[in-house]
C-alpha cells in the first residue's frame, strides 16, 4: 500500500498548508487556527453505533472507515472523525483499534502505537497532578490536604491489574506519607475525558482546574487549581489538543483524536476533531464506543449537550453472528446458518432501534458482512428492517474498501438528504435539573429496558458527596458492561424486568459529568491469559505486524 503525503490529504479536505503540521510523512497535527479561517460551513454529522457486540467486536470502526470511503467514491468530501486507540486493548484482548482489512486507518501500526504522543501527554499530565497533590500532602501547602481523603488516581496507558490498588509513600518520612492509592488506565482518566470535551486552550485550563483531587482537613473540596496544577497541565497538553490527521487506504482524510473508554468514560472522539470535520467536510462520520446503549447515549446526552451539535442520523452496525449470539446460539455456532437464533436475535436489535427513535433520529442498518453470511439470512434482516421503516445496507468494506461500501454510502446519503429540509433537533433523555437518581433511571428504563434501578449504600453516600461538591446538575456517564443491555454480561438478547444496580458514583467535575458504575466495571483492566502483545513481530525492515486481530 502506498500512502499519500499527509499534506496532500489535508489539501483534499481543504486545509491550508500552514494548518497541517506534519508528524513525519503520513501523520499530522491540525492547527486549531484552521477553525478560525473557515466561516459558516457546517457539514452533516453521521453517528455510527452498533448493537451489543460479541467479545471480539463487530467492526464498528471498520464500518465507519468504510462509510467514509464509500462517500468519497460517490464524490463527497467526507471525513471520518474517530477515537485514538489505547495501548491497553492493543496489547490486551482486542488488538489494534484502527479498523481492519481494506477499511482501516493508516498508518495503522503508528496510530496503534505512539501516533503523535497524545496518550503519553495525557498520562504525564495526569501524573503531574498526582505528584503535585502528594507534594501538597507532604508540605501542607499551597493548600492542606487530608492524606486519607485524596481522590486523584495515577494513570498508565496499559492493562495492569497489579496496579489497581497500591500503597504509596513508603520508606520513611523523607519519602512521603504512606496511603492507599490506585491507577486507572489512561483512557479512563478524567484528563482524557477533559481533552476530548475541551473547546480550546482556555476551556481546557478551566476544566482541568475544576478537577476535585481531595479534601482539606476540615472537609472542604480541594481542586487542581488549588495546587496550581492547571497551567502546567495545559503546557503538557497544548499540542495534544490539536486533532490528528491520518488517512484511509484509499487516501481519504481521517481525523483521529482522543480516546476515552466507552464503558468507563463517555467513549467519543474529541469535540475539536468533530468541529474541524464539520467545518471542512460535506459529511463527518463519527463513532461512539461500543453499542448504542453505552456510546451513543453518552454521545447524545453528554457530548452533544455540551457542544450544541446534533447528528442528522445514525448508522447502526449489525452482524449476523452478533444477532445469533443474542438469539441464544452457542459461541462456537454463531458462524453457522441458524434462522431460529437469528430471528430471536431481532428482539435485541429492535430495542436499539427503539432507543434511536427515542432521540428522534432516523437510522440505517449497516451489515458488516462476513464470508459465511448467506443471502437467505441477509434477506431475513432486510425484511425485519423494512417492516420497521429502516433501510438495510450490506457492506463489504473490509474486503473491498470503498467499492464494497457504495450501497452503504447510498443508503446513508438518502437518509441525510431526507433530513435537509427539517434536520432533527436535540432531544435528551433527561433534564439536567432532575436528580441524579432520576437521570440514571431515565437512561436505564429507556435505553436498557430496566424495570428499576437500585443504589447501594455506598453509591448513596457517593451521591451525597456529589451533591455537596455541586455536581448534582451534571449529566450522567454510565459505566456498564458492553456485552449486554443489562448490567450482567451473561444476559444476552433483550432482557426484561431486571433491576440495574449502581454500586459507586464518581464526580468528574472537570469533564462535566458524574460516573455511575454498575456491575464489575474496572477502570484498570487486566491482560488476558493470551495477551495480544505475545503475537507482535518486528521485522528486519522495521515493519510491525500482529497488532490487529487475525494479522
Amino acid at each position: 500500500m502506498t500512502l499519500r503525503p499527509i499534506t496532500e490529504v489535508g489539501a483534499e479536505l481543504g486545509l491550508s498548508p500552514e494548518h497541517v503540521l506534519p508528524w513525519g510523512t503520513h501523520r499530522a497535527k491540525v492547527s486549531l487556527d484552521a477553525l478560525k479561517t473557515q466561516g459558516g460551513k457546517q457539514g452533516r454529522l453521521v453517528l455510527v453505533s452498533a448493537i451489543n457486540p460479541t467479545p471480539p467486536g463487530e467492526g464498528k470502526t471498520t464500518m465507519s472507515v468504510a462509510l467514509a470511503m464509500g462517500l468519497r467514491k460517490r464524490g463527497r468530501r467526507a471525513v471520518a472523525a474517530l477515537r485514538e486507540p489505547s495501548l491497553g486493548p492493543v496489547f490486551g484482548v482486542k488488538g489494534g483499534g484502527t479498523g481492519g482489512g481494506q477499511a482501516s486507518l493508516e498508518p495503522a501500526a503508528d496510530i496503534n502505537l505512539h501516533f503523535t504522543g497524545d496518550l503519553h501527554a495525557i498520562t504525564t499530565a495526569n501524573n503531574l497532578l498526582a505528584a503535585l497533590v502528594d507534594n501538597a500532602v507532604y508540605y501542607g501547602q499551597p493548600v492542606a490536604i487530608d492524606s486519607t481523603r485524596v481522590r486523584w488516581r495515577r494513570a498508565m496507558d496499559m492493562n495492569d491489574r497489579f496496579l489497581r490498588n497500591v500503597i504509596v509513600g513508603l520508606g520513611g518520612k523523607a519519602h512521603g506519607v504512606p496511603r492507599e492509592a490506585a491507577f486507572d488506565i489512561t483512557a479512563a482518566s478524567e484528563v482524557m475525558a477533559i481533552l476530548a470535551l475541551a473547546e480550546g486552550l482556555k476551556d481546557l485550563e478551566a476544566r482541568l482546574g475544576r478537577i476535585v483531587v481531595g479534601h482539606s482537613p476540615d472537609g472542604k473540596p480541594v481542586r487542581a487549581r488549588d495546587v496550581d496544577a492547571a497551567a502546567s497541565m495545559v503546557a503538557l497538553l497544548k499540542d495534544a489538543l490539536m486533532p490528528n490527521l491520518a488517512q484511509t487506504p484509499e487516501g481519504g482524510p481521517a481525523l483521529v483524536h482522543a480516546g476515552p473508554f466507552g464503558n468507563i468514560a463517555h467513549g467519543c472522539s474529541s469535540v475539536m476533531g468533530t468541529r474541524m470535520g464539520l467545518a471542512y467536510a460535506d459529511e463527518v462520520v463519527t463513532e461512539a464506543g461500543f453499542g448504542f446503549d453505552l456510546g451513543a447515549e453518552k454521545f447524545l446526552d453528554i457530548k452533544c449537550r455540551s457542544t450544541g451539535l446534533w447528528p442528522r442520523g445514525v448508522m447502526l452496525v449489525v452482524t449476523l453472528r452478533a444477532l445469533k449470539h443474542h438469539g441464544g446460539a452457542a459461541a462456537a455456532r454463531v458462524a453457522e446458518p441458524d434462522r431460529e437464533a437469528l430471528v430471536r436475535g431481532f428482539a435485541h436489535l429492535e430495542k436499539h432501534l427503539e432507543s434511536v427513535a427515542a432521540f428522534g433520529l432516523p437510522a440505517v442498518l449497516c451489515v458488516n458482512r462476513f464470508p459465511q453470511d448467506t443471502e437467505a439470512e441477509l434477506d431475513e434482516l432486510r425484511a425485519f428492517g423494512k417492516a420497521r421503516g429502516v433501510e438495510t445496507a450490506v457492506c463489504e468494506g473490509f474486503s473491498r474498501g470503498g467499492e464494497g461500501s457504495l450501497e452503504l454510502a447510498d443508503r446513508v446519503l438518502e437518509m441525510l438528504d431526507r433530513t435537509d429540509a427539517a434536520p432533527p433537533r436535540p432531544r435528551f433523555l433527561y433534564e439536567l435539573s432532575q436528580s441524579p437518581e432520576e437521570k440514571v433511571r431515565a437512561i436505564a428504563r429507556t435505553v436498557y429496558g430496566a424495570e428499576d434501578v437500585v443504589f447501594t449504600a455506598g453509591a448513596m453516600k457517593d451521591l451525597q458527596t456529589v451533591r455537596e461538591l455541586g455536581g448534582a446538575e451534571l449529566p450522567v456517564c454510565m459505566a456498564k458492561t458492553h456485552l449486554s443491555l443489562s448490567d450482567d454480561p451473561t444476559k444476552v438478547g433483550r432482557p426484561r424486568g431486571f433491576t440495574l444496580t449502581v454500586r459507586e458514583v464518581r464526580l468528574s467535575a472537570g469533564a462535566g459529568f458524574m460516573v455511575a458504575l454498575t456491575g464489575d466495571i474496572l477502570t484498570m483492566p487486566g491482560l488476558p491469559r493470551e495477551p495480544a502483545a505475545r503475537r507482535v513481530t518486528v521485522h528486519d525492515d522495521g515493519r510491525v505486524t500482529g497488532l490487529m486481530q487475525g494479522e
